[in-house]
């Protein structure tokens, strides 16, 4: 698995029932690389171990280690230091945005729930009276405002607006300064992750926008994640343009294995989940082989047929 290593590779941990499975996976060829099987949470001393133990791997084969990626998980960062030492140490643009997304979206039904608090309360049957009549129409336009914000709430952290989204995120969010406040600030963060730009100029970026959310106290409570030093990490791989921004070549992984749960095996042992990723790696392993052999047979059939 080592023949072809990049130098960068991605590091999680999955948890399977009370089994915990944690893998190294290179994050250019997309293969894992090695694994192991836990009956317990891991702890810190479970993944110095383990990296430990590929570092050993690496140094028989005077190979070395450029870059890893991780989740925010608080697992990594101290083992990494101890074993690796100062390596470029990234975490995921996507858990990283992930976040942030959770944390606008929240933000967005706060308002939701006091624009509803503000309906005028009815009396019962038609209203007949003109103070009525217009209580009734306020709550009706209330309600058509929420309803909105509800059905177009993607639009406030969607990455790339269309002309259409924008007049609509501009419609349904007139005369609330706090979503156009938020919709602005998201535009602020995906630019952070710009390839055009350094990890430098990222930062100096970052340091305004939180100057900026602070002068807004109540967006600035919403949008603790942007003060989280996950962050200032995400933005590592500015730098080094061979470091991949996020670990999906781990999580497409898992994917599968979790795929593999539910129409392969449900038996949940040690055994059997380690036998499953053997399995994995193994055919992975065969898969360029396997796509010579079927390239040549499909050209000997066309030459065949011609």
């Amino acid at each position: 698995m080592l023949a072809d290593f990049s130098g960068y590779i991605a590091a999680d941990e999955l948890y399977d029932g009370p089994f915990c499975v944690l893998s190294i996976v290179d994050n250019h060829t997309f293969r894992r690389i090695t694994y192991e099987v836990l009956d317990h949470d891991p702890a810190h001393a479970d993944i110095e171990r383990f990296f430990r133990t590929f570092q050993r791997a690496l140094q028989q084969r005077e190979l070395e280690l450029k870059g890893i990626t991780t989740d925010g998980s608080n697992l990594y960062p101290e083992p990494i230091s101890k074993v690796f030492g100062e390596i470029p140490h990234q975490i995921c643009e996507f858990h990283v945005l992930k976040e942030l997304t959770k944390a606008v979206l929240r933000a967005v039904a706060k308002v939701r729930k006091e624009l509803a608090a503000t309906k005028p309360k009815l009396g019962r049957g038609r209203p007949s009276t003109t103070a009525a009549r217009q209580a009734a129409q306020r709550r009706k336009r209330i309600d058509a405002k929420v309803g909105d914000l509800f059905q177009h709430r993607y639009l406030f952290v969607q990455h790339k607006l269309t002309s259409a989204g924008r007049r609509t995120l501009s419609r349904i969010s007139r005369g609330q300064q706090e979503l156009r406040t938020l919709r602005d600030i998201m535009d602020h963060v995906y630019r952070l992750f710009d390839r055009r730009c350094r990890t430098e100029t990222a930062l100096d970026k970052l340091a305004r926008l939180r100057q900026r959310v602070r002068r807004f106290k109540k967006v600035g409570k919403t949008l603790q994640k942007l003060f989280s030093p996950n962050l200032e990490k995400a933005l590592t791989f500015l730098d080094d343009k061979q470091l991949p921004s996020t670990s999906n070549a781990v999580e497409r992984g898992y994917r599968r294995h979790r795929k593999m749960q539910k129409t392969v095996y449900r038996s949940r042992t040690k055994p059997s989940i380690s036998s499953r990723i053997s399995l994995d790696m193994q055919r992975e392993e065969q898969a360029s082989p396997r796509q010579r052999t079927t390239h040549t047979l499909h050209a000997a059939r066309q030459r065949k047929v011609a």
